[in-house]
């Protein structure tokens, strides 16, 4: 049964990577660890190879479709590598409560991103494009990618809209190229120490694969922005989780093993389930239908 929900949820991770250029890798290392069981040392440089090989075989599609700006990606991605490797080499260094709570942090923060994708769209900065900056964030975003095994598509798909200036459909196929480069530069930090899982690893990977062609081909049809949105909000229950995991022991106790603790937390499960759904309702009015 296990099993099956990991193999569904590899499909799901590619899903979102194909429709969206992000999203579905920072789901990857949380099923890794809480479905397929692995510790957080082989969850991670599993994640980076996952969302390498799936990341390139997405962007073939979009490249096709004349929706990657080649230039612009290698100018972000290659400056990242540097970044990427470096973080996976401070990975061995570091307690796993330590990257666990940096990887629920930034879920959180991700999760903050694509939520207010709704209200306030990303569009191009007066003085897009400028190179320093590009190069900058591309070494800092490969720094986090390398570190804790996301792809960070979530950030790399509104930079380049803000200081590339690309639309954001060649957003999302540029930034899948970018993907591509900085987590198999992170792998590359993680295989002096690394011990891969390889049979499920595989499995993971090929269904994310059929996954992630799945999600460009739907693309065209689905509001984007809606369904980043609709996704950040599952991103605060799944950060809300993996914090509260990593959180002290008396801490745990006191939400999940007192009767007061634990009516705290349904009412602030159902409290996020309502305010989730509201703003869902709304963007899903304000969001103009694909044609």
């Amino acid at each position: 049964m296990t099993l099956a929900v990991t193999l569904a949820a590899a499909v799901g991770i590619g899903l979102l990577l194909g429709l969206l250029g992000g999203g579905g890798s920072i789901l990857t290392v949380p099923v890794l660890i809480y479905l397929a069981g692995q510790a957080p040392e082989a969850a991670i440089p599993a994640s980076l190879f996952v969302v390498a090989v799936t990341s390139a075989v997405a962007l073939i599609p979009h490249a096709r479709a004349g929706r990657v700006k080649w230039r612009v990606g290698l100018v972000f991605g290659v400056a990242g590598l540097a970044g990427a490797y470096a973080g996976g080499r401070l990975a061995a260094h570091l307690p796993a409560t330590v990257l666990l709570v940096g990887f629920g942090l930034l879920m959180a923060a991700a999760a903050t991103v694509m939520i207010r994708s709704c209200r306030r769209p990303v569009r191009p900065a007066p003085h897009a494009g400028r190179l320093p900056i590009l190069i900058g964030l591309g070494v800092t975003v490969a720094l986090v990618t390398g570190l804790v095994g996301a792809g960070g598509g979530f950030v790399i798909v509104p930079v380049l809209v803000l200081l590339a200036g690309l639309p954001m459909a060649s957003a999302v196929g540029t930034s899948l190229l970018v993907i591509t480069l900085q987590a198999a530069a992170g792998l590359a930090g993680h295989l002096e120490h690394a011990v891969i899982d390889w049979p499920i690893t595989l499995a993971v990977t090929a269904l994310a694969i059929v996954g992630s062609l799945a999600g460009a081909r739907l693309s065209a049809h689905i509001p984007a922005q809606l369904l980043r949105t609709s996704f950040g909000w599952f991103l605060v229950a799944m950060a809300g989780t993996v914090l509260l995991a990593q959180a002290p022991a008396a801490a745990r106790h006191a939400l999940a093993g007192t009767s007061g603790g634990r009516i705290a937390l349904v009412a602030g499960c159902a409290a996020l389930a309502v305010a989730a759904a509201r703003h869902v309702r709304i963007c899903r009015a304000s969001t103009p239908r694909p044609r």
